[in-house]
């Protein structure tokens, strides 16, 4: 004869048996909720003091940072407090030195993070050769374009369209030189993404809990 305990641990057993499957499908098919977390060392690979980021940071100037690990994001970083100055894109992953963020010889610290804003999993990027969304078009949709001189059109982009997900533009082929985030909206001049000049030579996705792209070949390592 089972006993109150025994019927109850049975019970249990049951609930869990059902439970399991509802819980892979729910990991496997829905988006983890987490706060956005981003920690930002005094000194490279990681060493000195530290400071931990859940949200943005206007002004992280009175630490040097000279290491990144982004446990989840993705961020952008900004040579100066107040997000200003040369941007730099912080995807999931580790950054032991200023030189796995830029391939930039002037930046070797950051002043201020934010969150990026990952609007959707698609990605569609129109770029324009003159302000105002007028001149040459190139529709980019679900792709990584290391140079826009290779599909025919020009470096000469003056205003674009973020239609779905978050983009980063660089100055020159190959993702390198000056980086421009784009995310979803409308940008009608050059100045509205942060450059001084009318000039991007390549694009790339920015996806959410990836890995990095890095310009020294040092790979950061995905949690």
């Amino acid at each position: 004869m089972e006993t109150i305990d025994s019927k109850r641990q049975k019970y249990q057993s049951i609930c869990l048996f059902v439970q399991i499957p509802l819980i892979l499908y729910v990991m496997a098919h829905c988006p983890t909720v987490s706060a956005l977390q981003l920690v930002a060392f005094e000194f490279e690979n990681f060493r000195g003091e530290k400071v931990e980021l859940s949200g943005e940071c206007k002004d992280i100037s009175e630490k040097r940072v000279g290491s990144v690990i982004v446990e989840s994001g993705p961020w952008v970083g900004y040579e100066r407090p107040g997000f200003t100055g040369e941007q730099f894109v912080l995807e999931k992953g580790e950054y032991p030195r200023w030189s796995t963020w830029t391939n930039s010889q002037c930046s070797f610290s950051l002043g201020s993070f934010r969150p990026l804003k990952v609007d959707s999993a698609d990605h569609k990027l129109f770029l324009f050769e003159n302000a105002g969304y007028t001149g040459r078009k190139m529709e980019i949709i679900d792709d990584d374009v290391p140079s826009l001189w290779a599909h025919g059109f020009q470096d000469h982009v003056a205003s674009a369209k973020a239609v779905n997900g978050t983009w980063v533009g660089y100055m020159y082929p190959g993702y390198r030189g000056r980086q421009y985030v784009f995310e979803h909206g409308e940008y009608k001049h050059w100045n509205n993404w942060g450059a001084t000049a009318p000039q991007i030579q390549s694009v790339r996705r920015v996806r959410d809990m990836q890995k990095t792209f890095c310009f020294d070949g040092v790979k950061p390592m995905v949690r």
